[in-house]
């Protein structure tokens, strides 16, 4: 694995996300990777960046990402 910033690991959520999860399980280990070099305990997405940015969407992305050991929280 790559030693990506979280910033990037987070934009390639986004890109995953929008091309129907692609590698997404890769993209999110890449995460959960730099979140762990950088000491940050939560991944925070801009819901507006996501292909389903509902209530339910979101709630299915934070349970996804819990399964993989990473925890989500949305920007206001």
């Amino acid at each position: 694995m790559s030693d990506l910033t979280l910033t990037q690991a987070i934009d390639n959520i986004y890109a995953s996300i929008n091309n129907d999860n692609e590698e997404i399980d890769l993209h999110i280990a890449r995460l959960k990777a730099a979140m762990a070099r950088e000491g940050v305990k939560e991944a925070v997405f801009d819901p507006a960046r996501l292909a389903q940015s509902n209530r339910q969407g979101r709630k299915m992305m934070q349970a996804y990402f819990r399964q993989k050991g990473v925890r989500v929280g949305f920007s206001a």
